[in-house]
């Protein structure tokens, strides 16, 4: 019985001992992957490209728009797609309602009254005219149109969007061509 006692307590002792000693080893961290997409102004974007050139995606959207919340909730709470778009772009959510101006490329745009609660030209620009909510219009490096995609979309279709336009796949082939792919 003594020898059990000792046994016991030698291991009881050694437990205790190394259980709150220091840890000598290197710690690995890991960090998280941010959980929200970075969302810039139009300004910042534009910026921000200017010293480290990305491709832009603009989420054009009015306060008024239900499909518009779906997405942010949805979408653009989807860990793929937050990776992805913090990944390779720059990130714009831009109120196509906004009253502030923007001046950009010799242009100055801003809000003009008219219809439900107004618009502002550089949506109605980015936009061709069409006006539908929620648009997505991608940006190239040197602020070209790569494509405007109108309408609602749920995380796989945007993930290929956000590919087809990250990866430059229509400089070879149409948005069409590449949809019917994989």
């Amino acid at each position: 019985m003594k020898k059990f006692l000792v046994i016991t307590s030698l291991i009881v002792f050694t437990g205790l001992f190394f259980g709150f000693s220091p840890n000598n080893s290197p710690e690995k961290y890991e960090f998280a992957e941010s959980t929200t997409v970075n969302w810039m102004t139009f300004e910042e974007a534009v910026k921000a490209s200017e010293t480290a050139p990305k491709k832009i995606m603009i989420d054009l959207y009015t306060d008024w728009c239900g499909w518009c919340k779906k997405m942010d909730k949805t979408t653009f709470e989807d860990p793929k797609v937050v990776k992805y778009l913090n990944d390779n772009f720059y990130a714009v959510k831009f109120d196509a309602e906004q009253k502030e101006e923007i001046n950009f490329n010799g242009h100055q745009f801003k809000w003009v009254a008219g219809g439900r609660n107004g618009i502002h030209t550089l949506a109605y620009s980015l936009l061709d005219g069409n006006l539908s909510y929620p648009t997505v219009v991608y940006l190239n490096e040197r602020f070209e149109r790569i494509m405007i995609s109108p309408g609602f979309k749920e995380a796989p279709g945007m993930i290929k969007e956000l590919t087809f336009a990250a990866e430059e796949h229509y400089t070879s082939t149409s948005w069409q061509e590449y949809q019917q792919k994989k």
